[in-house]
């Protein structure tokens, strides 16, 4: 972990110094020093008072980098197809997908299927149906919907024109076996 390094930049941003962060911690300059350059690792105690000074949540100083916010610029998403839907991939790591798939006139994932998690599906434009286990909706452009993905289910485009879905799918494993 690179914490100290973490909370050097934290101060140097908010332009606190060295002493200004001693005095209201009670903490030693040594001790500080040590701390941002990595030589000492302090208590859970000491690292919530020094959050608690910078004014952001402890467990933030204990992220790894992989675990920070992560931007995909819209230039840059990745595109993938699966049969005849463009799918945009609006994030590209972690448990936590999301998507903007685009349905032709009478398209669908396919027949109904299942898999590890639960999705969110929020309609964009365009008239859906959405089906799982044995219920079945139609929604229509500002609607949303969501399920547990282990039960079967499906989604059809049933407008007269194109329909733009964004989609959410969480899972605590890897999803590749998902059908996006």
């Amino acid at each position: 972990m690179d914490i100290g390094t973490k909370i050097r930049t934290i101060r140097n941003r908010k332009k606190i110094t060295i002493a200004q962060m001693c005095e209201k911690t009670g903490l030693s300059k040594g001790f500080i020093s040590n701390v941002e350059n990595n030589n000492t690792s302090p208590s859970i105690n000491t690292l919530n008072t020094i959050a608690g000074f910078l004014g952001v949540p402890l467990p933030y100083l204990l992220l790894e980098k992989n675990q920070h916010m992560h931007v995909v610029r819209k230039d840059t998403r990745n595109t993938s197809s699966f049969k005849d839907l463009k799918i945009e991939h609006l994030t590209s790591k972690g448990g936590l997908r999301m998507m903007i798939v685009e349905f032709p006139v009478r398209a669908s994932i396919g027949d109904p299927h299942s898999h590890e998690g639960e999705e969110c599906h929020f309609v964009l434009e365009g008239k859906i149906l959405a089906e799982q286990g044995e219920d079945s909706v139609i929604v229509e452009e500002g609607d949303s919907f969501s399920w547990n993905a282990s039960v079967p289910h499906s989604v059809k485009n049933i407008g007269d024109g194109r329909a733009v879905v964004l989609i959410s799918i969480y899972s605590d494993s890897e999803l590749n076996d998902v059908l996006f």
